[in-house]
Order: C-alpha cells, then structure tokens, then sequence
C-alpha cells in the first residue's frame, strides 16, 4: 500500500483527458466530479498498478464519492497535478478488501 498523505500532499488539482472523461463516462457512467471526489474521501487505499506502470507510475485508488458511491480509479501523477486514466465502479473483491479498511480521523 502507498502512503497517500505522502502521494498527493503536494498536488495543486487535476489534468484530464478529454478523450478518456468520455470514454469512463460511456463505458461506467462516471463524470469526472465523481472520479475526483474519491481523492478527498476517507478511508482511501492506493496502490502502485506495477502491471500498467511501463511508461510512468499508475496507482489505484479505491474511494468513495459525496454520494457514497464506491470507485476504482487509476491515475498518475504529472508535475503537481493529478491524470485520471481510468474510474470504474469498484469490483465486488475491491469492495470487500475497501470494506476492511480501518477509518482513520485526522
């Protein structure tokens, strides 16, 4: 697991794609505000995707939306901002593995 304190502390917003904003919305109905809103929810659990690393380092995210709505995004990071590469609903293992995520209170 990756510190996301340490991960994201620094970050100053977020870079998008236009072609991939459209692609998670009409592949997963899921806007860009959702895929945003998992970054400032907690509990989070961010790992590094080693798979789909070749080029730059991608991470999972799994998260919640102000709606409660649980998602999986994969993201890096460019400079201080934020790529979104992909945001799905999460699958029934990462929401179980999300589920045993202990909520910590700043």
């Amino acid at each position: 697991m990756t510190d996301f304190a340490e991960l994201t502390g620094r970050l100053a917003g977020f870079d998008w794609d236009g072609g991939n904003a459209e692609k998670i919305w009409v592949r997963h109905v899921v806007s860009r505000n959702e895929a945003e809103e998992v970054f400032f929810h907690r509990p989070v659990f961010v790992a590094e995707d080693a798979k789909h690393s070749t080029q730059e380092h991608r991470y999972l995210l799994l998260g919640r939306t102000n709606a409660e709505r649980r998602l999986a995004v994969i993201f890096t990071l460019r400079g201080d901002l934020v790529r979104v590469i992909s945001a799905r609903p999460m699958s029934r293992k990462e929401r179980t593995h999300y589920a045993k995520i202990p909520f910590e209170v700043p």
